[in-house]
């Protein structure tokens, strides 16, 4: 049985679900494209190749190997888009939470029923059919858990809006003892860097009391002001439009003071350093055409 164990993002990690860019299948037309960066790339004909993609998911997972951390893979689904894995579950405390995704992407959780069957069944949880919500949008944060979310009365026309207010009452109903905090994400479906698609892509805590903030990601001011005053403004890192837009928020933390993170961020992998990380750099460029980044490849499992 596997023992799953998520407090924070940022404890020790012990076992992850990392995705796959093998047989990833044909580029996307742009009615296929879910997202305005992807849509970008495809236009601009610079929409990253399979062979790019793999060497950057296989230097993340010699990170992972340097420091011991056990990796499940999906099980290969050919022509098939499986580098997210975040996107399609998350696990909180000892609970394996399946999100209600996009129906274009059902399968990338049946190449998971391997891992799922190792986990005892009652800690595996299907929301209601009603309940939006992707891991993108959820970081347990000790006490609290922070949820992204989109509030406009146009939701359902948003394809980048992917967790609802259904979505956060759900995690509140499941966890009623953390301060559930949701926040409003602004979105976009044509302008990438007006398009917090996630949580994950306008904040992330590190370290122990630190995070990443992209201040313009969130529709309503005091949401900022909460994480602001939860961190402290010297322990946020603020990144601009063109920083969000590449992904800077969206590195991942294998311990309190060890971050991957993508080796062209050279602002922000200079300040981790200044705050004594040790920052793992690798190429991850390619894959971040795809509107994800570092997070959005894992999922973790076991944390210290």
């Amino acid at each position: 049985m596997l023992d799953l164990h998520i407090q924070n993002e940022t404890s020790r990690l012990k076992a992850v679900v990392l995705g796959t860019a093998e047989s990833i299948g044909p580029e996307p037309t742009l009615e296929e494209a879910y997202d305005p960066k992807s849509k970008e790339h495809i236009l601009a004909g610079t929409y990253p190749v399979e062979a790019d993609m793999v060497k950057e998911m296989d230097a993340f997972n010699k990170v992972f190997e340097k420091y011991n951390v056990e990796v499940y893979r999906p099980k290969l689904i050919t022509d098939y888009n499986q580098i997210f894995a975040r996107d399609i579950a998350f696990v909180i405390e000892d609970l394996f939470i399946k999100a209600n995704i996009l129906p274009e992407r059902e399968q990338e959780l049946d190449a998971l029923q391997y891992l799922i069957d190792q986990i005892d069944p009652s800690k595996v949880i299907t929301p209601p059919e009603e309940v939006h919500i992707e891991g993108g949008d959820v970081m347990p944060w000790n006490d609290h858990i922070f949820i992204g979310t989109y509030k406009g009365s146009d939701y359902k026309n948003y394809i980048t809006a992917r967790t609802n207010q259904y979505g956060v009452d759900f995690i509140k109903e499941l966890f009623p003892n953390k301060i559930v905090k949701e926040f409003d994400l602004v979105k976009s479906k044509i302008e990438p860097r007006d398009n917090a698609l996630h949580l994950d892509c306008c904040f992330q805590p590190i370290g122990k009391d630190k995070g990443i903030i992209h201040k313009s990601g969130f529709r309503e001011e005091g949401d900022y002001m909460y994480l602001v005053d939860l961190f402290g403004k010297e322990n946020l890192f603020h990144i601009d439009r063109e920083e969000m837009y590449h992904m800077y928020s969206n590195v991942f933390s294998i311990d309190t003071d060890v971050v991957v993170s993508e080796r062209n961020f050279t602002r922000l992998n200079n300040w981790l350093r200044d705050h004594g990380m040790t920052v793992e750099e690798i190429p991850y460029a390619e894959i971040s055409k795809q509107e994800g980044l570092l997070r959005c490849s894992t999922m973790p499992l076991i944390r210290e």
